[in-house]
């Protein structure tokens, strides 16, 4: 599916739930009151597969699921087993904090996930707590080490903060160098309380890797479906990756749209507005039952016209200019 600039949207990002095991400081932390979604406000599982269904029909044809935590939300890896059945499907890789993911790797292995994102901004217990309020570091690293061990694709994403972690960009490197898995810095978005941080710049995170290692080349291969930029430094096993949408704006290779776990289609992660898909399976007490098919046209047109309304591109760099209010765990990693 192509958009008004041009660009091929071929990427869905599925939120599941609003939920998380973790109070990260930049994204849910202690002390700030979020209601949470009920059941009956969210999607369905068999919903969630007929959005799929519909948005492969628009040309959409690689899935990444997310949360909140998505492991968190009971089923999780039985939805990736029926996404991956849907004809017409690529891909479905999963974005997690990596607490649960030993515990449920078969299952996510035997459902067919084809690749995994691994939350991780430190390789130091306590700094692990101060980030994300939980004692959880050692079962992410199992999970890390499960997964790669698996020869499921592995990435790891850190936010790098001032004063907090900024200085391990070269402990975090260094997982590429010993793992068959890439690292990738993500600027802080000001995105919730992603606001109330400044961004460390990717381009001072690479000066300083270059310096260290003035071999380090860039890496043209494909690492998957997002914007990273990616380099190489001799000896490593894994490539490093960098997210830069503050420093190094990539609105015009978008090629996603997300799908709230309130079923609300988002364009775009910097501006608040979004396209009902919820009110096509249950509306209000006086909408009419639609039939699966009729259901599935209403879909489509929700995604075609989500894509038709993508913008040109983000304001990050204008706080004023940002009309996305809610927090991140809301809208989907």
């Amino acid at each position: 599916m192509i958009d008004r600039f041009g660009r091929k949207i071929e990427y869905m990002r599925i939120s599941i739930t609003d939920r998380c095991n973790l109070r990260c400081r930049y994204c849910m932390p202690a002390g700030i009151k979020t209601e949470k979604l009920p059941m009956d406000k969210i999607l369905t599982y068999e919903e969630i597969v007929e959005v799929v269904r519909a948005a492969v029909d628009c040309g959409i044809t690689r899935f990444k699921i997310t949360g909140g935590e998505p492991l968190a939300r009971k089923g999780c890896p039985e939805l990736i087993r029926m996404i991956k059945k849907i004809p017409g499907v690529q891909q479905v890789t999963m974005t997690t904090n990596g607490v649960l993911l030993e515990k449920f790797l078969p299952e996510l292995m035997d459902a067919g996930l084809d690749a995994v994102n691994i939350s991780l901004d430190t390789l130091n217990p306590q700094t692990f707590k101060v980030i994300t309020g939980y004692d959880y570091f050692e079962n992410v690293i199992r999970g890390i080490n499960s997964a790669v061990d698996a020869g499921l694709p592995v990435k790891i994403n850190s936010v790098l903060q001032k004063g907090v972690n900024d200085n391990e960009w070269e402990e975090l490197i260094n997982i590429a160098k010993d793992k068959k898995a890439d690292v990738r810095f993500i600027e802080m978005m000001p995105i919730g309380c992603g606001r109330d941080y400044e961004e460390v710049s990717n381009e001072k995170v690479f000066q300083r890797i270059r310096d260290k290692y003035p071999a380090v080349i860039e890496d043209i291969s494909i690492h998957g479906n997002g914007p990273a930029r990616y380099v190489k430094i001799p000896g490593f096993m894994g490539s490093i990756g960098f997210i830069s949408a503050i420093h190094g704006k990539f609105c015009g290779e978008c090629n996603r749209i997300r799908l709230t776990a309130a079923g609300r289609i988002k364009p775009c992660l910097c501006y608040g507005n979004t396209y009902d898909v919820f009110s096509v399976f249950r509306g209000n007490e006086t909408s009419d039952i639609y039939s699966e098919k009729s259901r599935h046209e209403m879909l489509k047109s929700v995604i075609r016209k989500a894509v038709n309304n993508k913008p040109a591109q983000h304001c990050f760099e204008k706080l004023s200019e940002i009309t996305e209010s809610r927090e991140m765990v809301k809208i989907g990693g």
